[in-house]
């Protein structure tokens, strides 16, 4: 199955599993790691409502962990970053 057929929902096993959110800084974030030969690969999902509108900002790093849970511990801290680096303007 190719990287953005699970991506962006092909049906692999691990899209069966929750994903964990957090809300930071007024921002929700989804870690949607995935397994890419045999490691979790480092992906996630920041939204927010801007103007009546909620915006998305999907990223994808070439960090991969033995771990999901490493991965989606990393997810939340990579994207502190983007939004404090950031913040609305991600989505302009």
């Amino acid at each position: 199955m190719s990287f953005l057929k699970r991506l962006f929902g092909g049906g692999s096993a691990e899209k069966s599993l929750p994903e964990p959110t957090m809300e930071f800084d007024g921002f929700l974030v989804r870690a949607t790691p995935f397994q890419e030969g045999g490691q979790w690969q480092l992906c996630g999902v920041i939204a927010r409502e801007v103007d009546g509108v909620t915006k998305e900002y999907r990223f994808v790093r070439a960090d991969r962990f033995a771990d999901r849970d490493t991965a989606i511990e990393m997810a939340f801290d990579k994207a502190k970053r983007i939004i404090a680096e950031q913040g609305v303007r991600m989505f302009g």
